[in-house]
């Protein structure tokens, strides 16, 4: 068998495969897209205190959703159609980005009803020890109290920083308090706990994770850098 012969036979099985590998992947794009709505809807609704719902009940619960500048003035409102909506489409990592570099961003924030009281969810971005790291945290309708919070992560190691995503760290956010006389200071991810704080400093405080320092750090920071962003709308 000649060289020439096994050359083009494996070109032509590369282009072969690449083509089926193409078009799966386009077939497959749209319900990809679906389960990243889905999930994403899902969060927002635990972030609202909302559990044991299906994506499909979304609509019944957010009452609107918009987008702010820097400054904090509304720049778009929907109550709508989500798949039209600005605000579900906006990728926090880059608006964050683009704040960082001193450029223009843009914020969403997902009102919900909840039954009892109108949840102001924002979206979390931050960094972990091995990657991303993302969330959403629901706020109260003064913007002082967590209802609900919701954590995920790329690649942080099980049983470690991958606790993030338990109920059991979670649910500590639950009733903290992210302003002190008036003035931002977020939730402290605690190393050791928060019994060793005062009393009145535990109530804006939640335990770190055992043996997840890092990841801890990362959600400390999150927390705090993207809630700084949101400042000029909360003051309004």
């Amino acid at each position: 068998m000649k060289d020439s012969y096994i050359f083009r036979y494996i070109i032509v099985l590369v282009i072969i495969v690449s083509v089926l590998l193409s078009g799966a992947a386009l077939l497959l794009q749209p319900y990809q897209q679906d389960n990243i709505n889905n999930e994403k809807k899902m969060m927002i609704l635990k972030a609202a205190g909302i559990h044991d719902v299906n994506s499909e009940d979304f609509d019944n619960y957010c009452e609107k959703m918009i987008v702010i500048d820097p400054q904090g003035n509304i720049i778009d409102e929907a109550t709508s159609d989500f798949t039209k909506c600005k605000a579900f489409k906006i990728n926090l990592k880059d608006e964050l980005y683009n704040k960082a570099n001193s450029k223009d961003f843009q914020l969403p924030i997902f009102i919900i009803d909840n039954g009892d009281e109108k949840v102001n969810v924002v979206p979390l971005q931050g960094a972990g020890l091995w990657g991303p790291i993302w969330g959403y945290l629901g706020l109260s309708s003064d913007f002082r109290t967590v209802i609900g919070a919701v954590f995920d992560h790329k690649s942080e190691t099980p049983g470690l920083g991958a606790e993030i995503t338990t109920k059991k760290f979670q649910k500590q956010f639950s009733g903290k308090v992210i302003s002190q006389n008036g003035q931002f200071v977020s939730i402290n991810v605690q190393k050791g706990g928060i019994a060793v704080l005062p009393e009145d400093i535990q109530k804006h405080s939640v335990d770190a994770i055992s043996g997840g320092t890092i990841t801890s750090h990362g959600v400390n920071d999150m927390i705090k850098n993207v809630l700084g962003s949101y400042l000029p709308y909360f003051n309004k």
